[in-house]
């Protein structure tokens, strides 16, 4: 994440009754006024206080005061934390009390937190199953820490475990205790398939990210070859071969079987495979169903074990309890972390039984017997599998994307909106770049043949010949490239939603796309209330950087969120209104500054495993 460099003051524009927050500004920076959330615009249980470091005092001392020691704290935490810390530099508040979506600041002012965490939140804050829960733990006299001691929390937390786990992994599977963080459970699924397989390969995707820890960072899509493989993984807006769609998809498939299959590729048999089913910090790019399919097959046939990365993807986060479930696909082992802890520290890998075959005392973790985040876990997983979350989220997260793709007509820099229930990515691009190759023309198809034209380019291997054959035996043109990403317009709608009291997160591999992870408790209130301010805070950004492709802007209420009927609803789709992304008019940008250095090593991918 960026540091909160300071944004020019709002000009007109609506706010929809939003809170218009603090204005990012470098840390311990004095923040501008702010006004108050209206009751109307956050759950009833959200924080009541004007501020808590304003205990008995009262009118103008008072708030100088509020802020006096808002600042305080953010000059100490920026003189004296490491410089590795992320958050804090793009988000300059100090948070103090926090119920549901709403966050309260140590200055009083209130937030919608669509950040959770980093996903590790699927009830919001404090919510009040998971605070009694602990509440339990706590009154009983039970020890806190009894490394991996058999417990009546632990066995409750397995037992719920196990019965939200897809069928044909629950009815065989074992369950190990990891330690605090996802990179902890991604580490200990490496070392669980290198045991079990004897082989030390591993295959993993490009714009993967599952941790920090040193095993971890050998598989995302930026590290450096160790004993990695990477892959491509299928995308439909910037799809690795230029094709996108399921042809795209198909053959991402056949390189992933070309790499395993041929003798030449320089890969060896690997321990295993490991993917996400949506990737987060990837920029939110949900993986097609059949692809998934696909590698679940390849896999089996190679006896390669299949490890899904859930972290993120977990607890009804993307409109089922496991992502896996969209595809149907059945993995050897999940990693499991954030949300199943109840938003305390916990990472579990399960995993068939088969490959259990490690001796007692394998590396493990110190800390893998938390109870009072067994206790949290326990009631969060019991509370989204009674209460339907998950579907919610699937209903929700559709008619949100709705929402936005109908603003993105309006905004040419939204190039691609996209997600899977309540996990949602708008990918900011620069739309002035023309990025058709000059050389090249796309295949063509001749109708009454059926069969592409030879196109050659002049005679250069910059410039080879396109040709790009449909499943059907018919040309598949080669897409124009989408405009290229603009972090400085996500980064730029980033802080124009926190002066709006929304916090929002970005990622993708230039850190160019819009995030939301709210709640799966969000209400329909609170919907509306986060598309209103987001829809504002795009235009203010885009009058800084580019001129919208539709001079008349949208009616703001346009975007606010209805609550969906009882039929009709259709699944979240991954290409659905892509061409009108595309064919829209390119508009010149009014903005080419590069990022600073403190923005660039800010904006890195999520270290929060």
């Amino acid at each position: 994440m960026g540091a909160g460099a300071c944004a020019r003051p709002p000009t007109g524009g609506r706010t929809g009754g939003a809170v218009a927050a603090t204005e990012p500004a470098p840390e311990g920076a004095p923040a501008g006024p702010t006004d108050r959330a209206r009751p109307d615009e956050v759950r009833s249980d959200a924080p009541r206080t004007t501020g808590v470091l304003a205990t008995g005092a009262s009118g103008a001392s008072g708030r100088r005061s509020v802020r006096s020691a808002h600042e305080g704290i953010l000059r100490r935490r920026s003189a004296r934390e490491s410089a590795a810390r992320t958050y804090a530099r793009a988000l300059p508040i100090v948070p103090v009390r926090a119920r549901g979506l709403t966050i309260e600041g140590a200055d009083g002012r209130r937030y919608l937190d669509c950040l959770s965490g980093a996903g590790t939140l699927a009830l919001g804050h404090n919510h009040p199953v998971v605070l009694e829960a602990i509440r339990k733990v706590l009154d009983s006299g039970a020890p806190l820490h009894v490394l991996d001691l058999a417990t009546p929390a632990k066995d409750a937390f397995v037992t719920e475990l196990f019965r939200t786990l897809p069928p044909g992994l629950a009815g065989n599977a074992q369950v190990q205790f990891c330690g605090p963080a996802g990179t902890d459970a991604v580490e200990a699924a490496l070392n669980l398939v290198r045991a079990a397989t004897g082989r030390t390969a591993v295959l993993a995707f490009s714009g993967a990210c599952h941790g920090m820890t040193a095993g971890s960072l050998e598989v995302p899509g930026g590290a450096a070859d160790v004993r990695v493989a990477r892959l491509p993984y299928p995308q439909d807006y910037r799809c690795p071969f230029g094709v996108g769609g399921d042809r795209g998809a198909e053959l991402a498939a056949r390189w992933t079987e070309s790499v395993l299959d041929d003798p030449g590729s320089g890969v060896r048999q690997p321990a295993g495979m490991i993917l996400e089913p949506v990737q987060g910090e990837g920029g939110v790019i949900p993986a097609p169903d059949a692809w998934s399919r696909r590698m679940r097959q390849i896999t089996a046939e190679r006896s390669v074990p299949l490890i899904a990365d859930e972290v993120q993807t977990g607890v009804g986060r993307t409109g089922a309890f496991w992502a896996v479930e969209h595809s149907g696909i059945v993995p050897d082992v999940m990693v499991l972390s954030k949300a199943i802890g109840g938003s305390l520290p916990l990472a579990v890998i399960v995993y068939r039984d088969a490959l259990d075959v490690r001796q007692p005392g394998a590396p493990a973790g110190t800390f893998r017997g938390n109870q009072l985040a067994m206790a949290a876990g326990t009631a969060t997983l019991a509370h989204v599998r009674e209460n339907g979350l998950a579907e919610r989220a699937a209903t929700l997260g559709s008619h949100m994307l709705s929402r936005l793709r109908d603003l993105a007509h309006h905004f040419p820099g939204m190039g691609d909106v996209r997600g899977r229930g309540l996990m949602i990515g708008i990918e900011m691009v620069d739309p002035e770049t023309d990025h058709r190759p000059d050389a090249v023309t796309p295949s063509r198809v001749t109708p009454e043949r059926g069969t592409p034209e030879e196109v050659t380019a002049p005679s250069s291997l910059d410039a080879p010949r396109v040709r790009a054959d449909g499943a059907d035996g018919r040309a598949a043109a080669p897409r124009q490239p989408p405009p290229p990403p603009a972090p400085e317009l996500a980064a730029a709608v980033r802080r124009e939603c926190l002066r709006r009291g929304l916090i929002v997160e970005l990622g993708g591999r230039h850190s160019g796309v819009v995030r939301l992870l709210p709640p799966l408790t969000i209400t329909d209130e609170q919907a509306s209330a986060v598309l209103d301010r987001l829809a504002d805070a795009i235009a203010a950004a885009s009058r800084d950087h580019i001129r919208p492709a539709n001079p008349t802007l949208p009616d703001p209420t346009r975007f606010q969120y209805s609550p969906p009927s009882a039929t009709g609803t259709q699944p979240v789709g991954q290409r659905e209104d892509r061409d009108r992304h595309r064919q829209r008019h390119p508009v010149r940008s009014r903005s080419s500054r590069a990022l600073g250095p403190d923005e660039l090593r800010g904006d890195r991918a999520d270290p929060a495993r």
